[in-house]
């Protein structure tokens, strides 16, 4: 099997020179959600009542908990794959697993058109094992024991094996765990079965900002674990894709594909008593973010915080579940037949981008003059529209590096005017308001006007000196 639709696209999270960035409007195919946390809800009259739930919420993916002991009914797989929708299955639970009981299984999966299994769920975690098989050594290892030959099996039948989601932080730090399995695994295992595997990752938001750990171990090496230092971030956030990514690359040289599962926030997370917990108004503000950074295809090139392309699908947490689960409060669709607000926010944001035709903005980046637009017959898409960044400080990059400020004074306006900072063109269009630093040799004033003509309120101020300072 060939992993050439799986090849990731270089990540450049600061472009160099004469590199070109286009927002391709109306791209949405890394949106999904997990269906219900049991295996309960597979006949007939689930998939015609929530089927076209799914497809109203713009989902491209969706993961569903699949029983060792019996396959999900064929009609609901196949129907999924025939409306576009690709299925990943997600096997928790394995120990002890017959080998050719799970093959056959496997086999008839395949033959239905699956090509995303995920084994085992959160080995990082004590809950997951015996108490004596816990507190053995080579803890990893043991783990690899299980996986491995199921992975082989997985990816014998031409289906993608996805490394399982670990807990982020967990009883075993989540990224000792993955080093050491990643590491072990390229050891163990044919370069065919590493070129085929994706990475599993819970891209749970807390109730921290999006952006918490942005950049990775590169922009915050000070981070250790169970131990964040003030002033630092770590993986335990949505981007703990930027961790995955080093330590893949690290380790295999190379990062391979990610695929987010049970993302987004949770109504009442406060796990970080720094920031507020999560309302339901601020649930939908990050939802449609999310959304919204998912349907950004930036090709031959990143903006700084988009979700780079190796981000395969996002599937956030939780469609909907019976009224006694555990679960039931974070369902999008309630046991009570209510649905949170994002439910309708997104509906609405898909609905409005569907009235944009369909259009290309090429920002051009022509080393030390900055960012000039190609075109300016591009029509902004919907998203572009909404504004759910409130005050961006728009920060030149050069083709020698990034200019030395006195980066005191910019995090004094970011505390003042709780502003997001960043280096993209594209990123500043979501914001409400925009503080351009440089004059026209850094962004050309045709540049600007798009931000403009997006709905943004912008201003320009000199990066020179005192007036820089005086300005900030």
């Amino acid at each position: 099997m060939s992993g050439t639709d799986l090849a990731p696209k270089k990540i450049n999270p600061f472009p160099g020179a004469a590199m070109t960035i286009s927002y391709i409007a109306n791209s949405l195919d890394r949106l999904g959600f997990h269906y219900f946390p049991d295996a309960l809800h597979y006949r007939e009259q689930d998939f015609q009542t929530w089927l076209p739930e799914m497809q109203s919420l713009g989902a491209s993916w969706v993961t569903l908990i699949a029983p060792i002991e019996r396959a999900i009914p064929e009609f609901f797989i196949e129907g999924l794959i025939a409306s576009k929708i690709k299925p990943i299955l997600h096997f928790p639970l394995l120990n002890n697993q017959n080998k050719e009981t799970f093959q056959s299984l496997i086999r008839t999966y395949a033959r239905w058109g699956v090509k995303y299994v995920t084994l085992f769920d959160q080995p990082n975690c004590r809950k997951n094992w015996t108490p004596s098989a816990w507190v053995q050594a080579d803890l990893v290892e043991r783990f690899l024991d299980d996986f491995l030959p199921l992975a082989e099996i997985v990816y014998q039948e031409e289906i993608h094996p996805i490394f399982p989601p670990l807990m982020p932080g967990g009883d075993y730090w989540d990224l000792a765990f993955l080093r050491t399995a990643l590491r072990n695994i390229k050891r163990r295992s044919g370069k065919s079965l590493i070129d085929n595997m994706i990475i599993g990752a819970y891209a749970y938001t807390g109730n921290r900002p999006l952006d918490w750990g942005f950049g990775g171990p590169e922009r915050w090496p000070g981070a250790r674990p169970y131990f964040t230092p003030s002033g630092l971030q770590d993986q335990l956030g949505f981007r703990v894709f930027d961790w995955y990514f080093a330590i893949a690359q690290e380790e295999l040289g190379k990062a391979l594909p990610i695929i987010l599962l049970r993302a987004g926030p949770r109504i009442g997370d406060h796990n970080d008593e720094t920031f507020p917990p999560i309302d339901d108004h601020t649930h939908s503000k990050i939802v449609l973010e999310i959304v919204q950074q998912l349907a950004c295809d930036l090709r031959n090139g990143e903006s700084p915080r988009s979700i780079p392309g190796e981000v395969l699908a996002c599937n956030f947490w939780l469609l909907s579940t019976d009224v006694d689960d555990i679960y039931s409060k974070d369902a999008w669709y309630q046991p009570d037949g209510q649905t949170l607000d994002c439910v309708n926010i997104v509906k609405e944001w898909l609905k409005q981008r569907e009235t944009f035709p369909k259009s290309t903005i090429n920002v051009k980046e022509d080393g030390g003059n900055g960012y000039s637009l190609e075109s300016q017959e591009a029509i902004l898409d919907a998203d572009l529209l909404t504004h759910p960044i409130s005050h961006y400080l728009l920060l030149p990059h050069y083709a020698w590096g990034v200019a030395d400020w006195d980066m005191e004074l910019i995090r004094e306006f970011v505390q003042k005017k709780h502003a997001t900072i960043g280096f993209s063109l594209l990123e500043a269009l979501h914001a409400a308001r925009v503080t351009v630093v440089g004059g026209e040799g850094a962004f050309s004033e045709e540049a600007l006007n798009v931000l403009r003509n997006s709905g943004c309120v912008v201003e320009r101020i000199d990066d020179r000196g005192m007036e820089f300072a005086s300005n900030l």
